[in-house]
């Protein structure tokens, strides 16, 4: 499967449109580092961790490898805040004191600009068993499928996104993606001009900000939206390029999601029309390891 993926991606990397071609290489391999810093940091979780220390285990471990800009800033949530429960406003996403138990469900969300490459990803996962964690995360391989499907079959992204939250109902859990801002279940990345230093604004990179803003603007007057979201500004089929997807379920204060980048082309095979852009990454090796056993 990750051949298939390589040989597909070398076939495409020149024929995504937009303002230039994506390196969809370099994009993989920041979104690896990405997920290897989330495996590296959750095996070095221990209880009385707060989620202020796990963000700044995976910022160091980041920049110890090269990463000095971000789209955002990694951020850490433990135990019902895996759900976002009771989040009302953006500051309630930043980490905070809560300490991490055994039993316990955590996510890891980070998204590290490298060389010019942005990612953003989430790692789910618990301190010991969490059997609810376990379901959450076996059950979102359904709505990783059923994206793909969707997003090949031309529908619009606010259509894709009104049938996942469906499934996630049928499987009886709540969307916890309507808890971001605008209610985004993904957004588009991009290259980012490298500098030296690179600030942030409210945990995000001005950099990528910068270029979100430009894409909403330039969007905004052809008739697209690089986030998509529920509402009628995402009535449309995702634009070719990169999009960061984050399906997030929720079940009585437990929460489980994965994030990934999807890649949209303007090719009309089916096949080669969206694909994600790398199958070999945790939570897609998890799932093909309970089908073998």
């Amino acid at each position: 499967m990750a051949g298939d993926t390589k040989q597909r991606t070398a076939r495409l990397s020149g024929r995504l449109s937009g303002r230039r071609s994506a390196d969809l290489s370099g994009f993989r391999e920041v979104q690896r580092l990405a997920y290897e810093c989330a495996e590296a940091v959750a095996a070095q979780l221990r209880p009385g961790v707060t989620e202020r220390e796990a963000a700044r285990m995976q910022r160091e471990w980041l920049r110890e490898r090269g990463v000095r800009d971000w789209f955002h800033l990694p951020f850490a949530w433990f135990g019902d805040r895996t759900a976002f429960a009771n989040f009302k406003i953006p500051l309630q996403f930043f980490p905070t004191d809560r300490k991490l138990e055994p039993g316990m469900p955590f996510i890891l969300d980070m998204a590290p600009v490298h060389k010019g490459y942005a990612a953003d990803i989430g790692y789910s996962g618990s301190l010991g068993l969490n059997p609810v964690q376990d379901r959450l995360m076996s059950d979102l391989q359904a709505h990783r499928t059923l994206i793909l499907e969707q997003v090949r079959d031309g529908r619009s992204l606010r259509e894709i996104y009104e049938n996942v939250e469906r499934l996630m109902t049928r499987q009886g859990y709540a969307n916890r993606h309507r808890a971001y801002p605008f209610g985004v279940i993904a957004h588009k990345i991009d290259r980012v001009k490298e500098r030296r230093w690179s600030p942030t604004a409210f945990g995000f990179g001005t950099q990528s900000l910068k270029g979100l803003v430009g894409d909403a603007l330039h969007g905004h007057r052809e008739g697209w939206s690089p986030l998509w979201s529920p509402y009628h500004f995402s009535d449309h089929p995702p634009q070719p390029g990169l999009w960061a997807v984050e399906p997030h379920l929720g079940f009585r204060g437990t929460g489980a999601k994965f994030e990934e980048i999807l890649v949209v082309t303007d090719s009309q095979d089916p096949e080669e029309s969206a694909f994600w852009l790398d199958d070999d990454l945790p939570h897609v090796r998890r799932w093909a390891e309970e089908k073998a056993a």
